[in-house]
């Protein structure tokens, strides 16, 4: 079997950041469509994110984007990583972290001050309803905004090889 794209990028070396992880067209449509790799913690190097973190932050991620009145559209999947290190978002378009930047952004200043109940958390809207940590995702959030997010470095919007 081929090994895919996202196994063949150096985990040692990846930063938090936003990196294209690839574009491909869809084969009904042709359209393009873009995924992101919004890398939050260093792969092997630094602690994984719990499990009702990752999941808060999922569920607050996702109502945003949806609602967001220049991306709704647009996005076709926002949702964590098997590793519990980042989340990945799809886009419709060929598009560059920088260009995706601002919403990731905003998005994440969104879900480190939100207060309240979690969208989506009740045991008829989730499977899994009961495993939220708001405050985990608030401070996750915080940290990822001021890593990667209020200032990147080009190095945190391409990946290095």
């Amino acid at each position: 079997m081929e090994k895919i794209a996202s196994f063949q990028m150096n985990h040692l070396i990846l930063e938090p950041g936003v990196y294209v992880s690839r574009i491909d067209r869809d084969p009904a449509t042709g359209c393009a469509v873009t995924t992101f790799d919004l890398r939050m913690v260093r792969p092997n190097r630094e602690p994984v994110m719990d499990t009702g973190t990752i999941h808060t932050i999922e569920h607050l991620l996702a109502t945003y984007l949806r609602n967001d009145d220049a991306w709704c559209d647009r996005v076709v999947y926002a949702g964590p990583m098997g590793c519990r290190t980042g989340f990945y978002l799809v886009v419709f378009g060929e598009v560059s972290s920088e260009e995706v930047l601002g919403v990731v952004r905003d998005a994440f200043r969104f879900i480190a001050s939100y207060q309240g109940e979690i969208p989506g958390a009740k045991p008829a809207e989730c499977g899994n309803w009961s495993d939220q940590d708001l405050d985990g995702a608030h401070r996750e959030t915080h940290r990822y905004l001021e890593r990667a997010l209020e200032d990147p470095r080009p190095d945190q919007l391409v990946y290095q090889v």
